[in-house]
């Protein structure tokens, strides 16, 4: 079965040339030599000033609320993975969800400040699908009404918006690298700030607080990487700009094919797309259901991404209906992109929607 995505597993040879050197120095995790390495490499690729690694995505979320001391409640985006809402609530943070942009898909920074309430502390916002959000906007949002502003940029690896990483805009933006994601380590993921201060802060809430021997200075949690993830990342991170490219190529026969017939995620002009996914919306529920039959028929898996809407979960109720998320939701699917997906897989997968759609001929 062709899923949505497929792990990058790099060169094999050179990861086990870093393995060796792991079973040498017999140091497999608390902040070794290849965690040291990735971080310091991520940084100069983001163009960023702090990169701490964490041992998952999730776990990047729940420490960079602590970290930056979000209570009461925060404005979120109904369309993501549901972990952008359910880390608030895991951490009595209750969710106050404001609508999407139509165009873009990520949270619309005009309606936000209608879903502020007096507890609200800070602003949550994805780059869905690695589109980068509005950032100067909801900037000047979170200025007006003193909020933090964290990004949740699972997506987000690569992304730019002004000729710089998207991941520098916020206090602090946490990614996922996750096996399913384009740059991964296996499991992984890391938060990015440009505060010193919240850095150093971040560091020790991820080794439990300890600041040396004998010394605990605050509450934290075992956030850290281990070598062998790091090891995993060092080798894609070789390969990234590759990865990109072939990316990038696979999506623009997508759009060359579909525009027009389906509707497609907007991206601002001064914004780069990083191409993690390819989501269309189709016109509604019904035809997602009989667009992934027959694509599954061909041996084919899309993904219903993202679905449901977050606003519509029974641990987060009572909400306020989101009806740009809500209708979105029911009729986004997720294609096939991934380096080395076959052309004739994809010219399968765009022939079953041509079809669909009403039009015969396919040129790819």
């Amino acid at each position: 079965m062709i899923n949505v995505t497929k792990t990058y597993l790099g060169n094999l040879d050179k990861f086990k040339a870093y393995v060796e050197q792991i079973y040498a120095s017999g140091w497999i995790t608390n902040h070794g030599p290849f965690v040291t390495e990735l971080e310091e490499r991520l940084q100069d690729y983001f163009g960023v000033r702090h990169v701490i690694l964490t041992n998952n995505g999730t776990i990047a979320l729940q420490v960079a609320y602590r970290a930056l001391g979000v209570t009461g409640s925060a404005v979120t985006t109904p369309f993501s993975f549901v972990a952008t809402s359910s880390t608030l609530q895991w951490e009595s943070i209750r969710p106050r969800f404001a609508d999407i942009d139509p165009r873009t898909w990520n949270l619309d920074p005009a309606r936000i400040e209608a879903s502020l309430a007096p507890d609200t502390t800070a602003i949550v916002a994805t780059h869905v699908f690695g589109n980068p959000c509005a950032v100067e906007e909801i900037q000047a949002v979170a200025q007006r009404n003193q909020l933090k502003v964290i990004y949740d940029g699972a997506h987000a690896f690569g992304s730019r918006y002004r000729d710089r990483s998207v991941l520098a805009w916020g206090d602090a933006t946490t990614l996922s690298f996750h096996a399913t994601k384009l740059f991964h380590t296996i499991e992984g993921g890391a938060i990015v700030t440009s505060d010193d201060d919240l850095a150093k802060q971040i560091r020790l809430m991820c080794n439990f607080g300890i600041a040396g021997v004998d010394q605990i200075v605050g509450l934290g949690i075992n956030a850290k990487l281990n070598e062998f993830s790091a090891a995993m990342g060092l080798c894609v991170l070789d390969e990234i700009d590759s990865i990109l490219a072939q990316r990038e190529e696979i999506a623009a026969r997508y759009t060359a094919a579909l525009s027009g017939y389906y509707d497609l995620q907007a991206t601002e002009s001064y914004a780069r797309l990083n191409n993690s996914y390819y989501p269309i919306g189709l016109r509604d529920e019904a035809q997602v259901l009989r667009v992934r039959t027959a694509l599954n028929e061909i041996g084919v898996n899309p993904r219903r991404y993202f679905y449901p809407s977050l606003d519509t979960l029974d641990y987060l109720a009572p909400q306020v209906p989101q009806v740009l998320s809500r209708e979105l939701s029911q009729r986004i699917l997720c294609l096939p992109l991934y380096p080395g997906l076959p052309q004739e897989i994809q010219r399968a997968v765009i022939e079953v929607l041509l079809l669909e759609s009403g039009r015969v001929a396919v040129a790819v």
